[in-house]
């Protein structure tokens, strides 16, 4: 049993709007540029579909997409904008769940994989991309670095977002590796609000680097945005692609003596 948090009905009704601004062409534009370029003329699973903010526009684009994805109410609104011979999915968690078929792109947006609140079930998430990919195929992950800088000591909390109708701020646990992002959102002009809050786990790109190696995949890039930035000490998030080795290579080693 998968230790994410599942969405609620309510929650997967209200997603799209929350996330109008994130959906966009032309806020979407550059992912699905970068993605669609990876698939190349294969086939692409998305882990924790959702909606279908990225899958549904890529599949638009022609590229044949599969979704895995927790919540049948997020599953369900998804439905309502594309067909199930267009893009299936499959209700399950994205560290177990095998779909038929093989894929030269499996990728995983907007932070999801700290959903699994398990060093283990992460480690089994990559597992189940390598599991699914091709020999060649990718394996992309889109993350943000934990703003543990931003902590001085003592501190607790990293506000990400502090605006007229939303106050969002992230707790942190840096023993165990956890936040909790806590959201509170203007309903009204009555002055009401909406309080929620998840929980995730957090892990630095070295982390998922050995995750990767465990899974058999190498590091083939990584960069700071869906435009191809470099990644530096002070990126915010990172983009991370990772190759499963063709059967005629062995994977490289790259601190092994010459």
């Amino acid at each position: 049993m998968t230790s994410s948090e599942l969405w609620t009905r309510a929650a997967a009704e209200r997603y799209d709007a929350e996330e109008r601004e994130r959906s966009s062409a032309a806020v979407l534009e550059p992912t699905l540029a970068f993605l669609s370029e990876l698939a190349g003329d294969g086939r692409a699973l998305e882990f924790a579909i959702g909606t279908g903010r990225v899958g549904v526009p890529l599949r638009a684009r022609g590229v044949p997409i599969v979704g895995v994805e927790l919540s049948e109410h997020m599953a369900a609104v998804l439905r309502r904008k594309i067909d199930e011979s267009m893009l299936p999915v499959f209700v399950g968690d994205m560290a177990t769940t095998v779909v038929p078929g093989g894929f030269t792109l499996v990728y995983l947006v907007y932070n999801t994989i700290t959903n699994l609140l398990t060093q283990e079930e992460q480690v089994e998430c990559f597992r189940n991309a390598a599991r699914h990919l091709e020999p060649g195929g990718r394996f992309v992950i889109e993350l943000g670095v934990p703003p543990l800088r931003f902590l001085p000591p003592g501190q607790v909390a990293v506000p990400f977002d502090v605006s007229e109708r939303h106050l969002g701020f992230d707790t942190f646990d840096l023993v165990e590796q956890m936040l909790v992002s806590h959201h509170f959102t203007r309903e009204g002009d009555d002055g009401s609000y909406r309080r929620a809050a998840s929980r995730h786990r957090y892990a630095w790109p070295a982390e998922l680097d050995l995750m990767a190696r465990i899974a058999g995949l190498e590091l083939e890039r990584r960069v700071a945005d869906w435009y191809g930035a470099p990644f530096t000490q002070d990126s915010a998030q990172h983009i991370s692609v990772w190759r499963k080795p063709d059967r005629d290579r062995p994977p490289s080693r790259r601190n092994s003596a010459e």
